[in-house]
């Protein structure tokens, strides 16, 4: 594209020149030769009043007294009648610039000037112009370049950056060239790299959501299947299935729900619920895993609450505080419902050491764990929580206890 730019400026240049340069040849060649004959015509005029004036006073005309008045290089022919012919100066030869001029005693001047030195003088105009076409050929050479790299290096930047986001790096470069054109190609790729940053954040979330979310029901599924092939009773066989069945179906809602938030973070489907029926389901299926660990958990507080959200997702919120109090706290783990003016609220707690100090403020954050984990389960519960109008709260750290906010159902009494 450079050399297009290039070419295509000298060709204009070039043309103009061409054009331009033609015409002031043809108008210089004319004015000069012009200016001769004129020059040649003045020059013969003055000579015949130069005559009259001597003949009148009686002065001879010689050519020594005329020499002086005759350019130098010019030939000058006097024929006065009844005296022969005075010549000044060298007869030229070849072809002439001649002019003839009569005076009113009879005399004749004729003055004559070589063409050569009229060629000498269009050929010094013309290099003149020559050297005029070349330094403006020059000048449109440079200014071409510079055109050139002012265009074509915005467009090798922005082929750069297309090239980055087809290679995966979406961060934008917000460089602006100074051409309308440029700047608007700019623009546009770095709104696209933004969208695409977004998308590629948002799908590394939810593959981190997905492996942490899955991971939960998928630990409770596989104790339930452990006490399958522990036992030889058909009637607990019967018991752990029916169980295992009711955590395959809450695995089934956990990916769903990832489909639908990963399309829409906004959309939920909370409901009416018995607030008791999902911590009972909780403390039931995790119960099995606190016995292995000689560990108890137990659920105590105000029965009969209704909490208003997505009964899947509280469960899933429940089982992250549970699994991280069997993995990282101590003691029995305690379960308390109770109200608080409109709210319904969860109390996870256990007899661990908490949260330390300088994690307090930041235990929600993505990545921010006190120990070897991903950092992710308090953060996807908090997002959990708050897609249905709740909240998930740090009350105390030290013992540890964590507490879900929820909407209360108003009972009947309360209408």
């Amino acid at each position: 594209m450079r050399r297009r730019l290039i070419n295509s400026t000298l060709a204009v240049v070039l043309v103009v020149i061409a054009v331009f340069g033609l015409s002031l040849v043809i108008v210089e060649t004319r004015t000069i030769q012009a200016g001769a004959q004129e020059s040649v015509a003045s020059e013969a005029v003055r000579l015949v009043g130069i005559v009259e004036s001597r003949i009148g006073s009686g002065e001879k005309i010689t050519p020594d007294a005329l020499s002086e008045q005759i350019t130098v290089h010019r030939y000058a022919r006097i024929k006065v009648p009844g005296k022969a012919p005075i010549e000044i100066g060298t007869r030229p030869t070849g072809d002439v610039i001649q002019s003839q001029v009569s005076g009113d005693r009879g005399e004749q001047v004729t003055v004559q000037e070589s063409r050569a030195a009229v060629n000498e003088e269009i050929g010094r105009t013309l290099l003149v112009i020559l050297a005029v076409a070349l330094l403006a050929i020059v000048a449109a050479v440079g200014l071409a370049i510079r055109q050139a790299r002012r265009l074509t290096a915005p467009l090798t930047d922005l082929a750069e950056t297309a090239e980055r986001l087809g290679s995966g790096d979406p961060r934008p470069r917000h460089r602006r060239y100074g051409v309308q054109e440029l700047d608007r190609v700019a623009d546009v790729l770095d709104a696209s790299a933004e969208r695409i940053a977004r998308m590629l954040t948002a799908e590394r979330r939810l593959a981190a959501d997905a492996s942490h979310q899955l991971r939960t029901p998928l630990t409770a599924l596989s104790m339930r299947l452990e006490e399958i092939t522990l036992t030889d009773d058909p009637d607990t066989v019967k018991e752990e299935a029916t169980i295992a069945l009711a955590q395959v179906e809450r695995l089934t809602d956990v990916v769903q729900r990832l489909l639908t938030n990963s399309r829409d973070p906004r959309s939920g489907s909370a409901v009416a619920f018995d607030l008791d029926e999902i911590v009972k389901q909780q403390v039931e299926e995790w119960r099995p895993a606190y016995r292995s660990a000689a560990r108890s958990i137990v659920r105590s507080g105000k029965k009969g609450l209704r909490a208003v959200g997505t009964p899947g997702a509280v469960a899933q919120v429940l089982a992250t505080l549970i699994e991280n109090s069997l993995m990282h706290g101590d003691g029995t783990v305690a379960l308390r419902t109770r109200v608080t003016g409109n709210q319904a609220v969860v109390e996870v707690t256990d007899a661990g050491p908490g949260v330390s100090a300088d994690l307090g403020s930041r235990v929600f954050e993505r990545t921010v764990s006190g120990r070897n984990s991903t950092g992710l389960g308090l953060a996807v519960a908090r997002d959990l929580a708050e897609a249905d109008g709740g909240r998930l709260e740090l009350l105390q750290q030290r013992p540890p206890v964590f507490a879900l906010f929820l909407a209360r159902e108003a009972e009947p009494s309360e209408v």
